[in-house]
């Protein structure tokens, strides 16, 4: 009988682990192309619906050197690359976000504004305390915030022109920020704990939401993650988030459980939906590529 009893054990152990296998798979996502490996760590991809183009920053050579050496291309949704350098002569652009035919790149300590149609810079805003400015996301009021991984911090542009400190919590460390028009609170994901240089993979963080005009903070979920980079809307309650240190794409709740979704590569970073035309693209940031997978 105790035999019979361990091989029931047994076998039950085995289905379930083949359930749980198979059922990662359902989950994982189509790859639908992959670019060409010409981009120079390319950090944050944004789709703009007016001109059916997708903006990718290039951070090209360190994220906190002034060094001019940034750039952000231009793609099309077959994942051609249109116009490599499309704009220039920036440091290390990250976080992308359009609002009012204008496209916003965190650059370093600063904000700099582009006009879409001409491809020019048209201002540059200062970030005073800013070290490494990270995402940046917008509010249906045209607000553009940006955080800053290293200092905690997240700013928000005013109509004066002025990029002033927002909102700083102790160990916030907002790598991507995207704004949740339900709750009106900007939901962060937060790399954890930071160090010199990238960071520290073994001191992982987890989703947190700060409401825009209450600024009450609050954890979606205790367990932590992951070095989270991109969050961004599933369009259904939930956000597809990426760990840029363990290469992964999380389906996240906003009770902070999780699946995952896809093993896409070290370095997958500050990625964009498309939800009408069900893509999601996902920079890889050490593989100077950017990729698009299916949404089913």
């Amino acid at each position: 009988m105790k035999n019979i009893n361990k091989i029931f054990a047994i076998s039950f152990l085995v289905v379930a682990a083949l359930s749980i296998n198979l059922s990662a798979k359902d989950h994982q996502l189509e790859v639908m192309w992959e670019s060409e490996k010409a981009f120079n760590l390319p950090e944050s991809a944004v789709f703009d619906e007016k001109t059916n183009m997708i903006y990718v920053s290039n951070i090209s050579n360190h994220p906190f050197k002034k060094d001019g050496s940034g750039f952000i291309s231009k793609v099309d949704l077959d994942g051609k690359i249109v116009e490599l350098n499309w704009v220039g002569k920036l440091n290390a652009p990250k976080g992308l976000t359009i609002v009012n035919e204008k496209l916003y790149a965190a650059d370093v300590d600063e904000l700099v504004e582009i006009e879409i149609s001409t491809g020019k810079i048209t201002n540059k805003f200062k970030a005073y305390g800013a070290v490494c400015l990270n995402d940046a996301t917008h509010d249906e009021y045209g607000n553009v915030y940006v955080g800053d991984t290293y200092n905690d911090t997240i700013y928000r542009l005013n109509q004066f022109g002025q990029l002033p400190s927002w909102f700083y919590s102790p160990q916030l460390a907002p790598n991507g920020l995207h704004y949740d028009t339900e709750s009106k609170s900007i939901v962060v994901g937060s790399w954890g704990a930071v160090m010199e240089g990238w960071g520290t993979p073994e001191l992982q963080g987890n989703l947190k939401s700060v409401n825009i005009h209450s600024k009450k903070i609050k954890n979606l979920g205790k367990k932590p993650i992951g070095n989270l980079d991109g969050v961004e809307s599933d369009g259904d309650g939930s956000f597809y988030v990426t760990d840029w240190s363990g290469g992964k794409l999380y389906l996240v709740k906003k009770n902070g459980k999780f699946d995952t979704l896809n093993e896409v590569g070290k370095g997958a970073a500050d990625h964009e939906v498309i939800l009408d035309k069900k893509m999601i693209i996902i920079p890889i940031m050490t593989e100077g590529k950017i990729i698009a997978l299916k949404i089913d």
